[in-house]
């Protein structure tokens, strides 16, 4: 069984930064890619940042130059550095996780984290 946790959401200010931090636990043989979405009030939700196996990264056109995505193998952990956040990127951010475990491959979602940006 396979578990996607992501963690380090949380209030600040516009200008500010957070760490969010998706952990992957379990029969885990490879995480082939990781992916950071959220989802704004009323909003349908999009994709903002995601790394491959092999590192190469993507990112959304809004949050490029202000958000670094990278991966501690070792760990089953992607981060995701906000920096220089906008009001506009409050939303309630979801982690992704490609995963292949024995036998199988399948895509999980972890709870999500809110993410609130004051003014």
């Amino acid at each position: 069984q396979v578990q996607v946790a992501e963690s380090g959401g949380g209030l600040v200010q516009a200008g500010g930064s957070l760490r969010l931090s998706c952990a992957a636990s379990g029969s885990i043989a490879r995480i082939n890619a990781i992916s950071w979405y959220r989802q704004a009030p009323e909003k349908q939700r999009e994709l903002v940042a995601s790394i491959t196996g092999g590192s190469s990264t993507n990112y959304a056109d809004s949050v490029k130059g202000r958000f670094t995505i990278s991966r501690d193998n070792a760990k089953n952990t992607v981060f995701l550095q906000m920096n220089r956040l906008k009001p506009e990127d409050t939303a309630v951010y979801y982690c992704n996780a490609d995963i292949s475990v024995p036998f199988r491959r399948g895509n999980y979602w972890g709870q999500g984290t809110q993410v609130t940006v004051s003014s």
